[in-house]
């Protein structure tokens, strides 16, 4: 946080029971996020194997298994609008 090379790149919300985003694209290129997504979710198995729920790597399979699934048959393709 106290680097001046640190820049927000992501932001979520759970809003009126659907997903609220916010995002700079940041990269060159879409296929940096892909490496961006899947740290988030070491992150969130990190955090479930920490509180006890479950492994990481049980995690990871669950976040995995959801992720294609959604990928294969979304359930909200949302919309995104350009704001400052």
């Amino acid at each position: 946080l106290e680097s001046e090379d640190a820049a927000e790149v992501f932001r979520a919300w759970i809003v009126d029971k659907g997903l609220d985003v916010s995002f700079r694209t940041a990269f060159d290129s879409p296929s940096t996020w892909g490496i961006l997504l899947v740290d988030i979710a070491r992150h969130v198995a990190h955090g479930f194997a920490r509180d006890g729920v479950c492994s990481e790597e049980q995690a990871l399979e669950q976040i995995k298994a959801m992720f294609d699934a959604e990928w294969d048959r979304p359930t909200d393709l949302g919309t995104t609008d350009t704001r400052q």
